[in-house]
């Protein structure tokens, strides 16, 4: 199986301050959900951030299959980020816009015709059984509805790769438990998922690899609670 995503010794360093991340290498395989764990400031939110080139690498390599993002011109950013689904702790959703118009933004953005934003934007609300919320703003639904309009959001226009920072940090257990479903449904089909997350008790039970970071370095210990499965780590 090909990785989608490899780091291979990545160091990254932000304007004046110290290194949130030291010599990190790990891949992620085609079709794989991996969850990235590590206590806030690990550096679990800035390896989301490069591989959507939010950052970039101080030193060392990303590559998304097999493609060093160093070597993405400018121009060409757009384009890779729309093969991604990012996936946000705090939702980021338009609060005056409706469920409906908030899942079709991508599209919309993409140049859908108007019959193809409708069907996809019913079969990925479909798919986080939100249906029946379409009209419905924001502001009304439960922190779990709101993030499943986000995961909505996110897989509508088929991404190769579900990114996913802290997305169950604003939710009780039992919508997170749900949550974390949902991307595993996505996984089944085929969408390679990365989460980040700190809810050990939440993922422990989950038949997934963990990648465990300690102050910006990938450690081979394992948070309490948790087991590493299937590790690929590299270095």
């Amino acid at each position: 199986m090909t990785d989608i995503i490899h780091f291979h010794d990545v160091s990254h360093r932000y304007p004046g301050g110290h290194d949130v991340l030291t010599h990190v290498s790990f891949s992620v395989k085609q079709g794989e959900m991996v969850f990235l764990t590590g206590a806030s400031g690990a550096g679990k939110s800035t390896i989301l951030r490069l591989i959507a080139l939010l950052a970039r690498a101080t030193r060392g390599e990303v590559l998304m299959q097999g493609r060093n993002l160093r070597q993405l011109k400018p121009r060409e950013i757009p384009a890779y980020r729309q093969r991604l689904g990012l996936v946000f702790q705090d939702f980021n959703l338009l609060n005056d816009r409706t469920v409906f118009d908030n899942v079709a933004l991508p599209l919309i953005i993409r140049g859908h015709s108007y019959r193809d934003v409708g069907r996809q934007v019913r079969a990925a609300l479909d798919q986080v059984d939100l249906l029946d919320k379409e009209k419905v703003h924001p502001l009304f639904l439960s922190g779990g509805e709101q993030q499943r309009v986000g995961i909505a959001r996110a897989v509508v226009t088929k991404p190769e790769l579900l990114l996913a920072d802290e997305p169950t940090g604003n939710l009780d257990p039992q919508m997170a438990q749900e949550v974390m479903r949902i991307f595993a449904r996505f996984n089944e089909v085929g969408v390679s998922v990365l989460v980040a997350t700190h809810a050990i008790d939440l993922i422990k039970a989950m038949p997934y690899r963990i990648v465990h970071l300690e102050h910006g370095r990938i450690s081979m210990r394992t948070p309490i609670g948790a087991h590493h499965l299937g590790d690929t780590q590299h270095g």
